[in-house]
Formats: structure tokens, sequence, C-alpha cells
């Protein structure tokens, strides 16, 4: 039986169609439809009911799925049990945010890429928080404050911000001294989160209201710039706009407790080595650069 068989099998049939799949595993639908077709003639049996709007599992293919999944996983460390001390293969599907990944998270990933000739690695870059178990991803880098969830999390470093406004929106509206002077002012935010900041040691959580919602910090930025309202964005993006008074930091005798880049991972024991391995480079990489946003501290 081919392994990469029963790869495409449990790709489907997590992805719900073959479509999805060929995403997921880069080929075209007819490999994809090819292998499942040589799949089932070898098993005597229907895995799965093609229809109009992708395919659902058969009674044989609910059992049979479990069962593929743990050959595929078995193959993969007894392939990197043979390999040379350290070495990587098979294939890393990550997420990681548009608004730091390209700049800060792809020369991680692509060192790894480096390091391990063997490995493939599949990144998708987007600010929208992916269904990791749905949509097929190994881990996510995930920057700020974590939302409570099933998800297993590492940390592997800060990332810090500040509140910004424009000079015009503060010349109109005013600049909040307290936390709970926010709620009297147009928040621009990603969507319902709470924002978080500092008073002495304790933490003051503030629930702010806005219409302005973008999921990417650059969008935030525009908005803070057009004089929208009171933002929280990452140094990294706002350092360039404070230096030159584009943005004025607001609320600075209160400011955010620092934020955290996370590596999160689907729930279970044990993470995969490839996850652990991403994990530790991007730990060492914010150990030698603790502000790897370029901004002073």
């Amino acid at each position: 039986m081919d392994i990469e068989e029963l790869r495409t099998f449990v790709e489907v049939a997590d992805a719900g169609g073959v479509s999805p799949a060929a995403r997921r595993l880069g080929v075209s639908k007819s490999i994809v439809s090819r292998r499942l077709v040589r799949l089932e003639a070898e098993l005597g049996v229907q895995l799965l009911a093609r229809t109009t709007r992708g395919a659902a599992l058969t009674e044989a293919g609910i059992t049979f799925r479990d069962h593929a999944a743990k050959v595929c996983a078995e193959i993969d460390v007894a392939r990197e049990t043979i390999l040379p001390a350290g070495d990587l293969c098979g294939r890393l599907r990550v997420a990681v945010p548009l608004s730091f990944g390209p700049t800060h998270f792809a020369p991680v990933l692509a060192d790894m890429a480096r390091r391990h000739p063997q490995l493939h690695i599949h990144t998708s870059y987007s600010d929208r928080f992916v269904d990791l178990i749905a949509e097929g991803f190994d881990c996510a880098i995930r920057v700020g404050y974590l939302q409570d969830s099933n998800l297993i999390a590492s940390r592997v470093g800060p990332i810090y911000g500040k509140l910004v406004a424009s000079p015009d929106y503060i010349k109109a509206h005013g600049s909040p001294e307290k936390p709970e002077e926010l709620i009297a002012h147009q928040a621009l935010m990603q969507g319902t989160e709470a924002w978080q900041f500092m008073d002495g040691d304790d933490i003051i959580t503030v629930h702010p209201r806005g219409r302005f919602k973008a999921d990417n910090a650059i969008a935030l930025a525009a908005a803070a710039l057009a004089g929208l309202g009171i933002a929280w964005i990452p140094d990294g993006v706002t350092h360039q706009y404070v230096a030159s008074g584009a943005l004025v930091p607001v609320m600075t005798r209160h400011p955010p407790p620092p934020a955290g880049v996370y590596v999160i991972r689907p729930p279970g024991q044990h993470p995969a080595r490839k996850v652990r391995v991403l994990t530790e480079m991007l730990i060492e990489c914010f150990e030698q650069t603790p502000d790897p946003t370029g901004v002073g501290r």
C-alpha cells in the first residue's frame, strides 16, 4: 500500500474535499483523485462519498482514517529515526501572521529549510486566526495576547507595543490619561479583544469600543494616521510614525504589558519533532535579538 495514497486520503478526509486537500498537498486535483481511486481499489471498499460540496467519509472511511493517520505518523517517526542525528523530513505546514511574518519569522523558516534539506515547509501568511485542525496545519505563530482555547501554546519571546493616535485625533478628542477614560474614545481594534495596562504592579483590563476593525496591524496604523481613533499596535509597525510625529504615544503612564510571540499547536501528548525544532529556533532567535522589531528597549 502506497504511503502517499494514505497521506492523500487523510488530507481529503480532514479537509473535506479533493480541492482543499490538493492545496494542502501542493499537487493537482487529478493527482489526488487518482491516488484515492488506487487506494479504494486496493482495499476493495469505498472510503469517500463524492458530492457537489466535497467529499464525505463513508462508514468504512471513518474507521480507516484513524488507522491511516497513525501509519503515516509512524512512518514519519521511522524516517527521522534512520536519518542522521538531528535531520528532519516530511512536511511542516505553519500559519504565520502577515504583519510580522515576512520580516521577522520568514528568515527563521528559511534557515530551518536550509538546515534540513529533506523537510518540506509550507507557510501560509495571514492575520486571520486559522483553524489548525480543520485546515491541516502542524502549528501557527501568533503574536499578541492569547485567548483561551484548547490549543497548546509555547511562548518564544516578547513583543512590545503602545497606544498611539494621530495629533489631529488628540486635538479633536483629547488624550486619555487613565485606562477607564478609553471607553469615551474610538478604539481601533482587531476584533472584540480586551486591552491590558500596567498600574504599578497591577494589570487593568479594559474592553474598548470602536467602529473600525481590521485583522492587520498595518491597516490599524493607517486608520490611526487618518485620525479615526486610538490603537494598540506593536512598535515594529509604528516606530517610524512615532519618530516622525505622525503618531503620538497615548497614556504613557499606564503602558501595556509586553505581549508574546507563541507557537501554537493542536492538543496532543507530544509535539512533532519538527514543531519542537521550529520552537527552539524561534526561542534562539529572540535570545540573540531580544527586540526583533529593531526598536531599542
